[in-house]
């Protein structure tokens, strides 16, 4: 045996994952790609086109980061073309949008609807079902304005929620207004750009941190349980009952909480904006057959509202999963959108309406694989017993590729214990077993795997399972086809 020197052993690299980019097994590909076709087809149904942009853009085209000193790479993958401009890898496909529309608007048809879905990448922190690359799914109206566009939009959300497997009561859409929060700004007196900031950013830890919590982010500041410490947006007692007075003005149907925050913001030439708008969106929900349950008026939702001009919107998966070790996992957002009509403007100089909605696949697969929810079957294992027979083995095998089962023959070393663990470890929903006795009879024995699992379970008694072999028997070997497809659910 060689024996390796230490320089060898040094330049060995490491097996190591970049954070935040996730091997995806067969289960999360598998979560992903129902995802993607289920979502996408309901976008089709509601009219819009497949639209794919392509990975890179231009930095200053995508516009929502800025370089730092050198390399503009904060908050985007960057890298310097060989004609020296900076292009980044797509953070969102609505970036990507706006460019394609700017650049073909004379040849597009307006409204122009499109749907898309493909990985995005940010250069952010990873955290548990957060990665740097992910899938989302898409759909986007633009070149049209008013609130009926946007309640069609939040109900295409919602049908694309029920599509990725949330029934009614185990999501809601839950939505908001720039109008309604620049209103808000007014009447508490919050003037100054970079305090506003502070505050919406405070507002959008209400369902985190609660009326206490929240209290002490508009105020002098507060300190988590780590130690450390967040600076307050430093406002008075009175701005602050105004501020939560909006946020906690959620009721119990749409229509209560529009006159809620009639009350609350609808006096400023913004508010009373915003909450016509929600009252024209409700109607529309209402012929559309949205009951309350699946989209709520909340005015805690806060999203990026440099962002959006108008309504916005949230998609929340309320089921509660557990993963492989039993423990609880709760989705919380996994898609959002809402209006915005700068993106197309600042190329083309004019106004340009939109709205749009968008699923994070990635996260949704990712905690639907880890709960055991998407589940992929293997291979039907066919067990090489004999050495000698090889090209038979190879020969069943290929009957079943033939007849469109997924099927390999065993390959490796081992005996027949250890290729049963195999065939285990591949999730095969049954293998075949032929050896000397069964080539002598012209059979084959199949051992439905699942079936003998489930009959396995209510068996307390070794012996009595290793005389009655539950899920196992012989057919001839013209029947094997036949047999493995009613087992694999392909009859």
């Amino acid at each position: 045996m060689a024996i390796m020197t230490n320089d060898e052993q040094q330049r060995r690299p490491e097996a190591r994952k970049p954070r935040g980019f996730p091997d995806r097994t067969a289960a999360v590909i598998a979560a992903e790609r129902r995802l993607v076709d289920s979502i996408s087809s309901v976008y089709q149904r509601w009219g819009f086109d497949a639209l794919d942009t392509g990975p890179f853009e231009y930095v200053d085209a995508l516009g929502k980061f800025l370089p730092d000193t050198d390399r503009p790479n904060s908050g985007v993958f960057a890298l310097q073309d060989d004609d020296e401009q900076w292009i980044a890898l797509r953070y969102d496909h609505t970036a990507p949008l706006a460019r394609y529309v700017a650049e073909n608007w004379e040849r597009i048809p307006k409204p122009f609807r499109r749907y898309s879905a493909g990985p995005v990448w940010r250069n952010e922190k990873p955290g548990p079902f957060r990665f740097r690359e992910f899938i989302q799914c898409d759909a986007d109206s633009v070149g049209v304005a008013g609130p009926a566009a946007d309640a069609e939009m939040i109900a295409v959300a919602a049908e694309a929620m029920e599509a990725a497997g949330a029934a009614r009561g185990e999501y809601v859409i839950r939505v908001n207004s720039r109008q309604l929060l620049d209103g808000l700004m007014e009447s508490a007196g919050v003037i100054d750009g970079g305090q506003r900031g502070t505050v919406l950013r405070a507002l959008d830890k209400f369902d985190k941190f609660g009326v206490e919590g929240v209290t002490l982010l508009l105020g002098k500041g507060r300190k988590d349980e780590s130690g450390d410490f967040t600076q307050g947006a430093g406002l008075q007692a009175n701005q602050i009952d105004v501020l939560l007075e909006f946020v906690t003005a959620r009721k119990v149907n749409r229509a209560e909480t529009i006159a809620s925050l009639a009350n609350t913001v609808g006096m400023t030439r913004a508010g009373a904006t915003g909450v016509t708008e929600l009252g024209e969106i409700d109607a529309i929900l209402n012929a559309l057959g949205l009951p309350e349950e699946s989209v709520a008026f909340d005015p805690s939702i806060v999203r990026g509202l440099e962002y959006y001009t108008g309504p916005v919107f949230e998609a929340e998966f309320l089921r509660e999963f557990r993963d492989a070790e039993g423990n609880p996992m709760r989705f919380g957002s996994v898609g959002g959108g809402g209006r915005y009509d700068g993106l197309v403007a600042r190329f083309r100089g004019e106004p340009a309406p939109a709205t749009g909605f968008s699923v994070g696949v990635s996260r949704l697969a990712a905690a639907m694989a880890a709960s055991g929810e998407e589940k992929v079957d293997g291979p039907v294992l066919v067990l090489v017993l004999d050495k000698d027979q090889l090209a038979d083995y190879a020969t069943l095998a290929s009957d079943l590729r033939r007849a469109g089962v997924r099927a390999e023959m065993y390959l490796g070393s081992s005996g027949m214990k250890p290729q049963m663990k195999y065939a285990d470890r591949r999730n095969s929903p049954a293998v075949v077993i032929v050896g000397g006795n069964e080539r002598e009879k012209g059979v084959v024995t199949i051992k439905d795997l699942k079936a003998g699992a489930a009959a396995a379970k209510g068996m307390t008694d070794n012996d009595a399972w290793r005389t009655e072999r539950p899920g196992q028997f012989e057919c001839p070997r013209a029947e094997m086809v036949a047999r493995i497809k009613t087992i694999v659910g392909q009859s």
